[in-house]
């Protein structure tokens, strides 16, 4: 007779199947709407490594409304995805960022306090109007920066040569403007507080390889999905939100996978003795037009300490 574990053990088996499949024939993975610390166990048991996961919340204020345990409530996010992820970004304004740069949970630690600027937002209090966000580059100890991403060609050939003395890496400032009005209108989906491409384009590149997988779940309108498939990354996105989920389906041209109940719920009762199995990623992406390298075969991979 078969207990609800073995059931958990053969759905998440099925489901291992059904995330590569998608990412081979897609290039993108689209998670049904749940909670982020079931999508993020959810992938950890999979046994998904992510070279970046994108951590963009809601910022207490606003939309999405407050609470008074929200500096405990994104703590604890992070330390679900921290078991997944080899470099975390996490977004925010600064004067809430700033509360967690001494609660990052080990083994991440920070390795770069990122600023986007924009000129312009549109603000209607008096004194001083907000024109920035920031963005912690957190990461753990081994994790490979790839500044080779930002290079041009004469300096990726002196880098081959060991000629390149100084191995010059993006400035900790983005600057781009806000999605709003009729700026970047072709990119706007609706979504409240959607970032441009370009802005989130930057710690793509700085996290991963071509071919590396980029995941977000907490992904809004999908930007992080549509920021990866421009620069041939794989992607996994999830959101709680059955609308931003409906939002990122029509911009990214892909459905949802389904997901049996058993996975989405309440499960960690029967989670004893289940080892996460190594995932392995596809060797194509079914949405490019060329075969995705896996990063070590001819992309330059420098280890950043």
């Amino acid at each position: 007779m078969k207990t609800n574990g073995d059931r958990v053990r053969k759905a998440l088996a099925n489901t291992r199947d059904k995330i590569e499949s998608a990412l081979s024939r897609d290039g993108v993975v689209i998670l049904p709407p749940m909670d982020v610390h079931v999508s993020a166990r959810l992938l950890s048991l999979a046994g998904i490594k992510a070279q970046a996961t994108i951590f963009d919340p809601w910022y207490n204020r606003g939309v999405g409304g407050e609470r008074d345990d929200y500096v405990q409530y994104i703590v604890e996010i992070l330390r679900s995805l921290e078991p997944f992820s080899e470099h975390l970004f996490f977004w925010g304004f600064p004067e809430i960022i700033a509360h967690f740069v001494d609660k990052i949970p080990e083994p991440l630690g920070l390795r770069c306090w990122v600023t986007w600027f924009y000129k312009n937002s549109p603000s209607m209090i008096r004194g001083w109007r907000s024109a920035q966000m920031t963005c912690l580059h957190l990461s753990k100890p081994d994790a490979k920066m790839h500044v080779e991403n930002f290079l041009n060609e004469v300096q990726l050939q002196k880098l081959k040569q060991g000629k390149l003395r100084f191995i010059p890496g993006p400035p900790s400032v983005i600057q781009a403007p806000l999605l709003c009005g009729f700026v970047g209108r072709n990119e706007q989906t609706g979504h409240p507080a959607q970032k441009p491409v370009a802005v989130i384009e930057r710690p793509v590149l700085m996290g991963t390889g071509r071919g590396d997988l980029v995941v977000d779940l907490m992904s809004g309108a999908g930007t992080s999905a549509v920021a990866a498939y421009n620069n041939e990354r794989f992607s996994i996105i999830c959101d709680i939100s059955e609308e931003y989920t409906a939002i990122g389906e029509k911009r990214l041209g892909v459905r949802r996978i389904g997901l049996p109940n058993l996975l989405t719920g309440t499960i960690d009762d029967d989670l004893k003795g289940i080892r996460a199995k190594k995932f392995r990623m596809p060797f194509r992406n079914g949405r490019l037009i060329e075969e995705v390298d896996l990063p070590g075969n001819k992309q330059l991979t420098l280890a950043m300490k």
